[in-house]
Formats: C-alpha cells, sequence, structure tokens
C-alpha cells in the first residue's frame, strides 16, 4: 500500500474514533444523569423531557458541529492530496496533524480551555492550507 494512503486511512480512522467518543461522551452525561430532552428518552428513564440539554451535552454537541465544518474538508483534501500525488513527505505529517489538532480541540473545548481550543483549530486549519499548497503545486 501506497504510504501517503495509509496515513490517510490511519487519519480517517482516528477522526471516526474521535467522533464517536463524543457521542459516548454525550450519552454517558445524559444516561448517568439520567436527563433527556427528547420526550421518548425522558420516559424510557421514568422521568420528564428535560427542558434543555445539559451543558456538557451542549458543549459536546458545539465541538461534533465543528467538527462537521472541518473534518470533511479534510478528508476531501486528503482524496485529492493522494489522486495529485502530492508531497508524500509530508503528508503523514500534515495528516496527523490535523487528527491531532482536531483531538486537542474537541479537548479544550469540553474543558472550556480558551485560548488552547482556538489554537488547536488554528493548527488544523494551518494543516488544511498547506495541504491545499502541496495540492496547487502538485497540479502545476
Amino acid at each position: 500500500m501506497n504510504e501517503v494512503v495509509h496515513w490517510y486511512a490511519v487519519s480517517t480512522v482516528l477522526l471516526f474514533v474521535k467522533m464517536f467518543a463524543i457521542s459516548l461522551f454525550q450519552g454517558y452525561h445524559r444516561i448517568g444523569k439520567r436527563t433527556f430532552k427528547t420526550p421518548e428518552d425522558a420516559a424510557l428513564v421514568g422521568r420528564q423531557a428535560a427542558a434543555e440539554e445539559l451543558p456538557q451535552v451542549q458543549r459536546a454537541a458545539n465541538a461534533w458541529r465543528n467538527d462537521l465544518e472541518n473534518i470533511p474538508i479534510f478528508l476531501a483534501l486528503g482524496v485529492v492530496y493522494v489522486w495529485v500525488e502530492a508531497s508524500p513527505i509530508l503528508a503523514p505529517w500534515l495528516f496527523l496533524l490535523f487528527t491531532a489538532a482536531r483531538y486537542l480541540h474537541t479537548i479544550f473545548y469540553l474543558s472550556a480551555l480558551q485560548p488552547w481550543r482556538t489554537v488547536a483549530y488554528g493548527v488544523g486549519i494551518v494543516s488544511l492550507l498547506v495541504m491545499c499548497a502541496l495540492i496547487v503545486a502538485a497540479l502545476f
């Protein structure tokens, strides 16, 4: 297997695991506190539906939405990066840097740590911009 494809696949799986972990985090807090906003879920544990989500669940939902704004862009750029055979030497570094930045962004978001959340976000964006530049360079 091509090494660039290998690292793209590793990053993709790690990003899936991270996003799945956010879902588990939400479930842990909802089930642990038996607090559900959805009436049928609340009824399942013999409770009334909550007026709003728990703060931890809200934070996780915000982190999830941020992932949905960034991870699909990485996945698309990663495929193009592989197709145009952009820098194979930098690929593992860029793919893993983006992935690490997303992990840290989520940890910092759930922990309410600023400015670290923004720094992690910025590192991920810089990774994407460098990928873009290398893709363009490979095309010309």
